[in-house]
């Protein structure tokens, strides 16, 4: 029988990036217009780090993270650091699926994606990770026996995929097709996962709206009409799914895998997407091999709980009831409701009792407060208060649990 995973997750949690200090911010900018030096940058990195992880701490939470601060946007440069894959600045909008959600949300706008990143040669891990370094310094702010409960935030492996045309993700000279390229970006991610858990990670959460995207039924009537697409909708998702699995195959009895599901939060709270997880959630419950959900659910967009019944009785979820985008503080009994009425979906799915379905269930934001440095429409002040309101359900629903 598989195991369930606990201490990760915990019944409190957070999403993984957090409001950068308006002072830090600053000092981004103007290392950006070269006012600033590397060294400098780095030691107000560590500064606003440093405080913040305080926050998180003061506020009860274990999974803690660096608030993804040194990061411009959540995924980070990961991809951009294989070789293989080359950073395009303002890049064509020919290239684009325009009915992918946030493709579909920057053309609404009036807007077009100032950066993106697309496979040129055979994509191969250089040997040397760019996300290490943010994990070492997360190990001098917490006590070494509690250093397997930070949060480590991931871009998905097929993350640069689903936003190109068909046949735009790269050349059809260096791969013949998304089995070859897919393949290739596997062995990077397990490279990665390999410095990873010899600097001593454990939690892991990757960050994927694309799935949230399949749920669209928009995207999913512009699929249709684009007759240069050689796949189906469900065909891609299951090669998304393959993907993950190839990548974390080697480390899942060693690292516990977490995937957070968005439908986007975007500079000025703005999301990209609608639609349940109806759609997808037999495979993604049951054939991704992940050990924990994160998943939004803090408005009607996001559906109902109907697709938990699909959770196997070996998974977690974290439900992200509470919105991180909007500084209003959710009415702490309802919050307490919602989530025993999704224990019961979960128990009646997995053919368990209410307090089983519990065992394997926590509460968080639906996101995080600053996916993009901007950040979301709420204060420093009004994140602590959201997480505290996390805190304090998880205190009533689970008393004396992490």
């Amino acid at each position: 029988m598989a195991k369930i995973h606990r201490n990760p997750p915990f019944r409190a949690e957070h999403l993984g990036s957090l409001l950068r200090p308006k002072e830090f911010l600053q000092k981004r900018a103007a290392f950006e217009s070269k006012q600033l030096s590397q060294e400098e940058l780095t030691l107000a990195e560590n500064e606003a780090i440093t405080k913040v992880v305080k926050v998180q701490t003061d506020a009860g939470f274990h999974g803690v993270t660096d608030g993804e601060y040194r990061r411009a946007v959540f995924w980070g440069t990961f991809f951009e650091e294989l070789e293989g894959m080359t950073e395009i600045r303002n890049p064509s909008m020919d290239i684009f699926r325009p009915y992918v959600p946030d493709i579909a949300g920057f053309i609404e706008k009036g807007h077009k994606p100032g950066q993106s990143c697309v496979c040129t040669g055979k994509i191969r891990h250089k040997g040397k990770s760019t996300l290490v370094d943010q994990f070492e310094y997360m190990k001098t702010l917490i006590p070494e026996e509690r250093w397997g409960e930070i949060k480590l935030t991931m871009i998905a492996p097929p993350w640069y995929h689903l936003r190109y045309k068909d046949g735009q993700a790269y050349p059809k000279d260096v791969y013949a097709n998304d089995d070859e390229y897919f393949w290739d970006i596997a062995q990077a991610v397990r490279a990665e996962l390999d410095i990873l858990y010899a600097a001593g990670v454990r939690n892991v959460q990757f960050d994927d709206p694309n799935f949230a995207y399949f749920c669209s039924e928009k995207m999913i009537q512009g699929w249709a009409e684009d007759k240069s697409n050689t796949k189906t909708p469900d065909e891609l998702l299951d090669s998304y799914i393959k993907c993950y699995n190839d990548s974390i195959a080697n480390h899942t009895d060693k690292i516990h895998f977490g995937l957070h599901i968005c439908r986007g939060n975007f500079m000025g709270s703005r999301h990209f997407s609608e639609g349940g997880y109806d759609r997808i959630a037999t495979k993604l419950f049951q054939d991704l091999n992940v050990a924990t959900y994160y998943l939004e659910y803090d408005t009607p967009r996001a559906g109902g709980f109907e697709p938990l019944l699909h959770l196997p009785a070996h998974k977690n979820v974290i439900l992200g009831v509470i919105t991180s985008k909007f500084p209003e503080l959710e009415d702490k009994e309802k919050m307490k409701e919602r989530l025993i009425a999704a224990a019961d979906v979960i128990a009646k799915g997995a053919g368990q009792t209410r307090e089983q379905a519990l065992e394997r269930m926590g509460v968080s934001p639906q996101c995080g407060f600053a996916s993009h440095e901007e950040g979301n429409l709420l204060g420093w002040e009004d994140m602590k208060n959201k997480l505290a309101l996390v805190r304090s359900i998880a205190n009533d629903v689970w008393p004396g649990q992490s």
